[in-house]
């Protein structure tokens, strides 16, 4: 194999061929409308964004030399046989609309009879091309025949340009894809990356801590006793706390990234270990400890219905997409599972004598798999449209669950100090394992975060909020703040800088960037 001559290659690698780079410029100029740029530096380098193929075949197109471009394409090199019927197919349809439209149904006929049989188009393209002579027939041109001919004529052209590959043609803003690839893998690279902002191309991509919440902002101190779950809304405009004191809370997230209690709701006679948004946000359940479920108003703060009774143990609960089906699982072990309308309808069930008891539940968003935690170890992922179920076990307890918003993952805490994250199609043979927080008899949560769910998030027994990113199994930050257990985290999904925890110190606090840092760092850009 001949080595390139090192005129003819860029980089320091030597990686790049010339050649093709000014190629790709000058189609990038093109797109961007500077015409006249891209003519000079066609002219100056002597390389043309269109090859010698492409140039003859726009040539014998746009002059309607129909045998010219079926030579063309049948001469090109290494183009692959389905494409090449592609091409052939789009310029016999052409051809045929024109003889058609001029009147000359014979001529159409012989081209159908003599091109498409010499040709490689195949049976499929061959009968559709017969059925575009009947297709065909009524398309009337009137004065403008010379215009509108033309206009098809560009349109076949461009339809070709997308078609035909490399080197005969280049990929759309070829340019713009490789410059976005480059700095995508700078961002996935980035351990701290957490911002929409467009990153630079004057310098290779690094975030510092500052993109991530580390800083405590807001203390909310409404609970009267242990703050067992917080959870923001779908939107990110709310925040949802339970707490051993027998109340939720519903509070605001206002413009200024400040939170205000909107709603306190009395109701249940016990702790209220856990709570869950429907997805259009309007309405929000809450489980009491070893109590029922109840459905409140969001907008109103009341209560809009309670599902079971005294001897139903409600555990967790879910929603399904819709926002008007909602799923409960119990801890008593002959209630199992019960599926229900926002009347308290029971629309399905699924309990028995071989159902376990249900430590805690979810629904991925997209409505498919109803993932369920039972017997301390084990987890069932239930396809609700094909009914089918894969079991996973763990070798320690599991106290919560937790799934992306995207539906492909969840996560469950054990109380061996890890927590695990799977994925729901089943491809992995073993998790991918986080360490580094404290976990050994409390219920503790944890939670997807930050931009595109980069991130996690976790309370911990030793008072800290752990945070890692989903690439690395040891933290990036630890969070000190609250004086005792943080039991809940919950990352809000419209603000990837804002982040949310739960303590027996009876606190939620509200994570932010550091300030200190974010000036620094503006100073420096």
């Amino acid at each position: 194999m001949l080595m390139e001559n090192s005129s003819t290659v860029l980089g320091s690698k030597g990686l790049i061929r010339k050649h093709e780079f000014v190629r790709i410029i000058i189609q990038c100029l093109y797109s961007l409308g500077y015409r006249n740029s891209a003519s000079c530096l066609e002219s100056e380098s002597g390389i043309s964004y269109k090859s010698m193929d492409f140039e003859l075949l726009e040539s014998q197109l746009l002059s309607g030399n129909w045998d010219g471009c079926i030579d063309t394409l049948n001469a090109i090199k290494d183009l692959m046989d389905e494409t090449r019927a592609s091409a052939l197919f789009l310029v016999f349809k052409q051809c045929l609309l024109e003889c058609l439209n001029r009147g000359d149904d014979a001529m159409a006929l012989a081209v159908l009879r003599k091109e498409v049989s010499a040709s490689r188009l195949g049976k499929d393209k061959a009968q559709k091309l017969a059925q575009s002579i009947l297709s065909f027939k009524d398309v009337q041109f009137g004065e403008i025949e010379d215009n509108v001919v033309r206009e098809l004529r560009k349109k076949l052209l461009a339809e070709l340009e997308k078609l035909l590959p490399p080197p005969t043609m280049l990929p759309e803003r070829r340019l713009e894809h490789l410059v976005e690839t480059a700095v995508t893998a700078q961002i996935d690279s980035c351990m701290y990356h957490n911002t929409l902002d467009a990153v630079s191309l004057y310098e290779d991509h690094c975030c510092g801590r500052v993109q991530i919440p580390t800083e405590t902002v807001q203390i909310l101190k409404e609970h009267k006793n242990e703050v067992w779950f917080v959870q923001f809304s779908n939107n990110g405009d709310y925040l949802a706390s339970s707490s051993s004191d027998c109340t939720a809370i519903i509070w605001q997230v206002l413009q200024d990234g400040k939170l205000m209690l909107l709603h306190t709701l009395r109701s249940h006679q016990n702790p209220v270990s856990f709570v869950a948004w429907s997805p259009d946000d309007t309405k929000l359940l809450t489980c009491g400890n070893v109590e029922v479920l109840k459905l409140w108003d969001v907008e109103t703060g009341t209560c809009k219905h309670t599902f079971g009774d005294d001897g139903f143990i409600v555990s967790s609960c879910a929603w399904f997409p819709d926002s008007k089906r909602l799923v409960c699982g119990s801890s008593d072990p002959e209630k199992g599972i019960y599926m229900w309308d926002c009347d308290g309808n029971e629309i399905k069930a699924w309990k028995g004598m071989r159902m376990p008891k249900i430590l805690d539940l979810a629904v991925t968003p997209d409505g498919e798999n109803l993932i369920s935690i039972f017997s301390d170890k084990e987890i069932r992922i239930l396809n609700l449209g094909t009914s089918t179920e894969r079991v996973i076990s763990e070798e320690h307890p599991i106290t919560s669950l937790s799934v992306s918003g995207d539906s492909k993952f969840f996560m469950v805490n054990l109380n061996s100090q890890e927590i695990h994250m799977w994925d729901v199609a089943g491809k992995w043979d073993s998790p991918l394992k986080y360490m580094g927080h404290k976990q050994h008899k409390y219920v503790i949560r944890s939670c997807f975060g930050g931009l595109n769910s980069s991130f996690i998030a976790s309370g911990s027994e030793n008072s800290q909020v752990y945070i890692w990113n989903r690439r690395d199994t040891r933290p990036i930050e630890v969070l000190s703040g609250h004086d005792k257990t943080v039991n809940s985290v919950s990352w809000n999904p419209r603000r990837p800088q804002m982040l949310a925890s739960a303590s027996d110190d009876q606190t939620i606090r509200i994570w932010g960037p550091s300030l200190s840092k974010k000036i620094q760092a503006n100073k420096l850009n």
